[in-house]
């Protein structure tokens, strides 16, 4: 059956990034000793991939090799290098190592969802159950990790993650055929066409995609930092716990129509920014003991983070884009979010925690974790006061009463983290 082959191929490739993503930057900080900024720069090497993605994934998968057939020679290439990485102790050979398989990674996001979006009739109706197996998929990795493995703090997950690559190398030769459709030269232009670059002379469009770009930045203490907090102030399987964000994020997608017909596109946004502000001040003052509910509070509060911020965003350029541009569209919100927003993020989140630490002697550090996360809450709260003051949509007050549907139809929905962050 298609869909359950489909379902499948979602699984693997979610369960490969769940497995690695929420836990490396623990094993090189509290085992491998790296640096705040060295442990931001592990954390945004998918930053990378997702800049160089559109290309990978867009025009050579429509151009030169059948999706699946791509899709197999990266997560094989990938599985290698993931492997080799997780036998590394220095940063130079590890971040290497680990830039170079995120930029094979993260186009396979793109490639999924063009081979599932090719293999199904009407994706707004068929997409979302198959889609859903990804988020099952990073839940269970992150459930191996911790009860299983028990393997936060070493390279295990990170040889898992490869095993697992390779096994969705071999499953992607038995997907469905889906051969390229287009045949033609490579230019920036095909990428993100004039049709689309007009979109910024838009005001409201433009304020969207500066507050989405800007957000992005404190976005990355939470998927850098917080595995590593938590274990450092004693929380158990802390990737565990961290998967209820994603049980969160589903239960918040399927909300999303409800609150999108009363609230309209930006009190959506500004629900999702002020999540991440909220989060970052529950983590502040949250411990392991009575304050337990307010870390949990704020892994929870992903659902609200994550959708009501970027999947809204996605519906938001979906209708500001002309119909025969919106995949571009989506291509290039991703470019400036999850690309250049989030290794921004990834450097100056590791600078901020490098300026709260202190070195203990025998290498590791201790830091005034309260002090950072009242920095990444301190710079959502801007964002979100600027984006409330500035940001009007006039259609958007006139559509906020129209059915949305609940998934776009896009066919590169690329680079979109669960939750991971």
């Amino acid at each position: 059956m298609i869909k359950a082959r489909l379902s499948l191929m979602m699984f693997l490739e979610f369960f490969i990034w769940g497995g690695w993503a929420v836990t490396v930057t623990t094993w090189v900080s509290q085992t491998l000793h790296f640096n705040g900024v060295q442990t931001g720069l592990i954390a945004g090497a998918t930053a990378i991939g997702a800049v160089l993605s559109p290309f990978i994934a867009g025009w050579v998968a429509d151009n030169l090799m059948p999706a699946q057939y791509m899709l197999a020679l990266l997560h094989l290439i990938g599985g290698v290098l993931m492997y080799v990485a997780s036998l590394q102790t220095s940063f130079g050979p590890l971040y290497g190592l680990l830039l170079a398989y995120a930029v094979l990674y993260m186009p396979t996001l793109g490639l999924v969802n063009a081979v599932a979006f090719r293999q199904i009739s009407d994706p707004k109706t068929e997409f979302a159950p198959i889609r859903v197996l990804g988020t099952v998929g990073w839940i269970c990795a992150g459930l191996v990790v911790s009860f299983v493995l028990h393997g936060e703090k070493t390279s295990l997950p990170l040889k898992m993650s490869a095993i697992a690559s390779l096994v969705l190398a071999l499953y992607s030769l038995a997907l469905p055929h889906t051969p390229p459709q287009a045949n033609e030269p490579f230019s920036i232009g095909k990428l993100f066409p004039v049709e689309v670059r007009r979109m910024f002379r838009d005001k409201s469009f433009l304020i969207f995609a500066l507050a989405s770009f800007l957000i992005c930045v404190p976005l990355q203490f939470y998927y850098a930092f917080t595995n590593p907090y938590l274990n450092a102030i004693g929380v158990a399987n802390a990737a565990g716990k961290m998967t209820l964000g994603q049980v969160s994020e589903f239960s918040c997608m399927l909300l999303i129509p409800f609150f999108f017909r009363r609230l309209g596109v930006k009190w959506m946004l500004v629900a999702g920014m002020a999540a991440w502000a909220i989060r970052y001040v529950l983590f502040a003052y949250g411990d392991p003991g009575p304050g337990t509910w307010m870390l949990l509070g704020g892994i929870l509060l992903h659902g609200i983070c994550y959708d009501f911020f970027f999947v809204t965003g996605q519906i938001y350029t979906d209708r500001k884009a002309p119909p025969a541009y919106r995949g571009a569209a989506q291509g290039m919100i991703t470019l400036i979010t999850y690309g250049v927003g989030m290794l921004l993020g990834s450097w100056l989140s590791g600078a901020v925690v490098d300026h709260y630490a202190t070195v203990l002697p025998d290498g590791s550090a201790t830091h005034n974790w309260r002090a950072i996360w009242l920095v990444a809450a301190g710079c959502s709260f801007i964002v979100l006061l600027l984006f409330i003051a500035i940001f009007n949509d006039n259609e958007d007050e006139g559509d906020s009463h129209a059915t949305t549907p609940l998934f776009v139809s896009v066919d590169t929905t690329e680079a979109i983290p669960e939750g991971s962050l």
